[in-house]
């Protein structure tokens, strides 16, 4: 790679292309998500060895760009969850299913290893972005009254969600947001700058004025927090500890959603409290998050060292269930108890937390050494996951998971061509 192929546009290829659609597909309905995952991993896998084996001989070839230390937290983690199938609960279906879900985290490694230069990343990053400010803009039209013929959401018009949920749409918009305006001075054309602002604008004002998604509320706050402390003299960074407080307080004073979800939460939580746990069959948001919290609390608890395997969270908590109420209601296979941390512990055991804090520091470690600009985007996309994952499971989740992997992918590919990855420091060959 040389300088000059840092300064020109590079010319679309099969291989450029495949990158751009399933950059593009996280912003479509999940059939579109489906296909760009499955023509990743197939056409991705078979670009990349025929690179490898077959074009071996000419310059450049056969060099991926992987994220080193993200490569063996996944590797790991893939593993401890094909070993667990020797002791899981589950049925075969729901524990091989589950293992499918798990998968997509092959996407963080497979899209740095097919984007070659810098300028590649940029135009991949820049068709991430375009389609989710779409996303953005129609949630919008859709909360002023403007009808939307491509929205497919069952809430599309009273919750303003286009192809998902309001609770992944809230988090993906605050992602968006944080990333255009990070990586605002790397934005093609003259005045991509201002382009960016502009949809970061739209993204984080659609999170706290149109959707209702209290976890994107809270993405967004901690975004916002860290992107001004970024930008304040070090010497000011300690406000850190108080911006959070601050930004939330502004938004539950300026914004009807979020003081609508705020209150409903204090209701919630007050009702579950009142019930002793049993609020499931309340249906409310809150109350069903605690309750299978506590379950899989218990769980862990039973099998602290292994877990109950790969896919057994249904099974596990249907089994506490039935011991305390024989009556109780079921949960169909495959359900997760709405936290990735507990996901993990359920079926891993502690060591599966552990597993999982080490792929979150393992991906922050891959941010270290880039620009501050990239450096910033990619540690801002990882501070929105590990947040999330606080009150939904997000890499296990169809849709939010496809979107932060792809997200972090781009994001770690950025950091790994930056000026210093060019004297081959941050590059590997396999």
């Amino acid at each position: 790679m040389n300088q000059a192929s840092l300064n020109h546009p590079t010319k679309p290829d099969l291989q450029l292309l495949l990158v751009y659609f399933v950059a593009a597909s996280v912003g479509l309905s999940m059939a579109w998500i489906s296909i760009g995952k499955l023509v990743l991993f197939v056409a991705g896998t078979a670009i990349l060895l025929w690179h490898r084996y077959c074009l071996r001989g000419q310059p450049d070839q056969g060099r991926w760009h992987i994220p080193q230390h993200t490569a063996r937290a996944i590797s790991v983690a893939l593993l401890a969850f094909g070993l667990s199938l020797f002791w899981t609960t589950a049925q075969s279906a729901e524990s091989l299913g589950s293992i499918n879900k798990y998968g997509k985290l092959l996407t963080i490694l497979l899209l740095p290893m097919l984007l070659r230069s810098r300028q590649e990343v940029i135009q991949a990053i820049t068709v991430f972005v375009v389609l989710q400010a779409v996303l953005a803009i129609s949630s919008w039209l859709l909360f002023f009254g403007i009808p939307v013929p491509w929205a497919t959401s069952k809430s599309a018009l009273w919750e303003f969600s286009v192809f998902s949920t309001y609770l992944d749409q809230s988090i993906m918009s605050a992602v968006t947001a944080a990333v255009c305006w990070h990586l605002r001075a790397l934005a093609p054309t003259r005045y991509g700058k201002y382009g960016a602002i502009a949809i970061a604008v739209i993204c984080i004002s659609n999170v706290f004025f149109a959707l209702i998604g209290r976890s994107g509320h809270i993405v967004a706050v901690v975004l916002l927090s860290l992107a001004l402390m970024w930008e304040l003299p070090r010497r000011f960074r300690w406000v850190l500890l108080v911006l959070p407080v601050l930004l939330l307080t502004a938004a539950f004073a300026l914004s009807p959603k979020v003081q609508l979800r705020v209150m409903q939460v204090k209701t919630e939580v007050q009702a579950f409290s009142f019930a002793k746990g049993e609020s499931v069959v309340s249906g409310t948001s809150s109350g069903i998050r605690l309750h299978f919290w506590h379950r899989a609390v218990q769980s862990i608890s039973e099998s602290p060292l292994l877990g109950s395997g790969v896919g057994s969270w249904s099974n596990e908590y249907n089994r506490l269930e039935m011991q305390q109420n024989p009556t109780s209601f079921r949960i169909g296979e495959r359900g997760n108890p709405h936290q990735e941390y507990l996901l993990w512990g359920v079926q891993l055991g502690i060591p599966g937390i552990l597993l999982f804090l080490t792929f979150l520091a393992a991906v922050f470690k891959d941010t270290l050494g880039a620009d501050q600009a990239s450096a910033r985007a990619a540690q801002s996309v990882l501070a929105a996951l590990a947040v999330a994952c606080f009150f939904n499971s997000s890499i296990y989740d169809a849709l939010i998971g496809d979107f932060f992997c792809v997200a972090l992918g781009l994001m770690l590919a950025l950091t790994l061509h930056t000026s210093t990855s060019l004297s081959g420091t941050r590059a590997s060959q396999t």
